[in-house]
């Protein structure tokens, strides 16, 4: 995608978001989830499947990520590259980053709530029925989450993910079938841009490429395509595979 006039100048303004997983990773807050070999680095399997490396990985960057793959996959977040012969892609799909625009302010929706541990089993319920991305057991340490109850029942959430040198990510945003078109996803990201941009920060989020009705929903909100990236899959080869894409 090539970007020209804003769209340039708001890229090169957010370069650290050119490799957010690998940002958000080596971020203080949240050195008590990653496990690292070497530069390589991943969240904890019960937090979150990504895990990232420094621009222009080295073979030995490569070696050190194979380590931390064990026997598990994890996904990486990436521009253009090309994987060793080490790893092997078993999905891969577009996403479109965004990012919200430099004056947004958000607003407080009076129906979100809080949401802490004791409600991760709804949350994990709620993902499971909404599929918004992965959620596991601890994806509530990464950041605040906020939600809407009807009837007691856990009906809408939202959520912060990755972080990176005054960006915060919007993740997890999904509403109960039943519950959907009534604006409970669009009050919960303007609660969240709100209370990251009162901290000085400012929101940004991924969205798949193909979700149109989400990216329409993201830019009525004030958010704007930053740039594309690729989600990989990535797993161990056993040395004969090799995905170059």
């Amino acid at each position: 995608m090539d970007l020209t006039g804003p769209e340039r100048m708001l890229a090169d303004m957010a370069h650290v978001l050119d490799n957010p997983v690998y940002a958000s990773l080596s971020s203080s807050q949240h050195a008590h989830l990653v496990r690292s070999r070497g530069r390589a680095l991943r969240y904890l399997n019960e937090v979150s499947p990504f895990m990232g490396l420094p621009d222009s990985p080295s073979a030995q960057d490569w070696a050190d990520a194979c380590e931390l793959l064990d026997a598990e996959s994890a996904a990486v977040v990436h521009g253009p590259t090309a994987f060793p012969p080490s790893v092997e892609v078993v999905d891969q799909f577009g996403v479109l980053q965004m990012t919200a625009s430099p004056g947004a302010e958000g607003t407080e929706d009076p129906r979100a709530a809080h949401l802490s541990s004791a409600d991760v089993p709804e949350m994990l319920d709620l993902a499971g029925r909404t599929a918004p991305g992965p959620f596991f057991t601890r994806t509530i340490d990464l950041g605040a989450y906020v939600g809407v109850r009807k009837e007691g029942e856990l009906i809408a959430m939202a959520g912060e993910r990755m972080v990176a040198q005054g960006w915060v990510e919007i993740s997890a945003v999904c509403t109960s079938p039943e519950h959907q078109g009534k604006g409970l996803g669009s009050g919960l990201i303007r609660t969240l841009t709100a209370r990251i941009t009162r901290r000085g920060a400012r929101p940004y989020l991924h969205v798949a490429a193909s979700n149109t009705n989400a990216i329409n929903l993201y830019k009525h909100l004030g958010f704007a395509i930053r740039r594309e990236l690729t989600v990989s899959v990535l797993r161990r080869s056993d040395g004969t595979a090799s995905d170059s894409r």
